[in-house]
């Protein structure tokens, strides 16, 4: 190839390039001009599904867009991320998790994404304490009994969780060892699939998101024994704890975020970050949000950023040191 086709097909190659990016950037100026969907990677009614439907239409207030929110629930959220993952960088279709995508990745083998290099930050939502329930009728009246008799016979006592390394499940693994008990693991597909086997009894404890399992303490369905928030929430007042009740400085969160995927324009995500803090910052989701237990979260996306770098080597932490096999 002679210097000077060499020379005009790299000015050719350049004009191109500009010619994507001024397009790129033109489209990002003018978004969204066209519905948005999030795509939430749980079954319907639970905490991230509920939470993204309220932020979602108070986003679309403020975007002039619909926003739709679909559930794409399957292999412990795997399903939903993978989905967006794959969608196009537009902004288009967005993905709403807790902090499973974290979980996940560490736990399997092959997850099949990374979520540092496949997906753009938008920002938190909110974060959310779990309520540490036994069944309303079992013998243990608080979590001085549970202990006791779980310390007094080992193995003996079990408790349930959404499935092997959910967020229920890391944050009972977490108790369990620090608590210095042997307890069996019962995984189910789900709080919900557990609940019936935790309220009879057949199951001994559960970690429930406190929107759900607040509800059926005041319904006399189960009995809360402690809570996971670093204070005591004003739903359930009497209830302490698990840092007051014998675990100095337990804490356990869990995270509701908003992704794009990778190579979503910066421009995209900052349009959609703005609508979503400002969603977040509203009166109206910001008391559901306390009214439930929860706190709202806001974080510009580079934050959001940072927060995932650090909670994805926690979660590998925690996971070395319960030994939890991978998947």
């Amino acid at each position: 190839m002679s210097r000077f086709a060499a020379v005009h097909r790299t000015i050719r190659s350049l004009v191109t390039a500009l010619f994507c990016l001024s397009a790129a950037v033109v489209a990002a100026q003018g978004f969204p001009t066209k519905p948005i969907r999030i795509i939430v990677n749980t079954a319907p009614g639970g905490l991230t599904d509920v939470t993204t439907r309220m932020v979602a239409q108070k986003m679309s207030e403020r975007l002039g867009q619909p926003i739709t929110v679909e559930n794409q629930a399957g292999g412990g959220g795997l399903l939903g991320i993978r989905s967006v993952k794959n969608a196009a960088p537009d902004g288009y279709t967005l993905l709403a998790s807790a902090g499973t995508i974290a979980i996940q990745q560490v736990l399997k083998d092959d997850a099949g994404y990374d979520v540092i290099k496949d997906f753009a930050p938008v920002g938190p939502m909110v974060r959310s304490p779990l309520v540490f329930v036994v069944g309303a009728n079992t013998p243990f009246k608080s979590y001085a009994d549970l202990t006791a008799q779980a310390k007094a016979q080992p193995g003996k006592y079990s408790y349930a969780s959404a499935g092997i390394g959910t967020t229920t499940h890391l944050a009972a693994a977490m108790w369990a060892q620090q608590a210095g008990l042997q307890l069996m693991h019962v995984p189910y597909k789900g709080n919900g699939a557990a609940m019936p086997d935790v309220m009879s009894g057949r199951v001994e404890a559960l970690f429930e998101a406190y929107g759900s399992g607040a509800t059926k303490v005041k319904d006399g369905l189960l009995r809360a024994l402690a809570v996971t928030s670093t204070s005591r929430l004003p739903g359930l007042p009497d209830v302490p704890t698990l840092a007051e009740a014998g675990l100095p400085g337990f804490n356990f969160y869990l995270w509701l975020g908003v992704m794009a995927p990778a190579g979503t324009p910066k421009e995209v995500v900052g349009k959609l970050s703005d609508a979503l803090r400002a969603s977040m910052g509203s009166r109206e989701i910001s008391e559901r949000m306390k009214s439930d237990g929860a706190e709202a979260m806001s974080m510009a996306p580079e934050e959001f950023g940072e927060f995932l770098k650090r909670d994805l080597s926690l979660v590998s932490k925690l996971v070395k040191d319960l030994e939890i096999p991978k998947q």
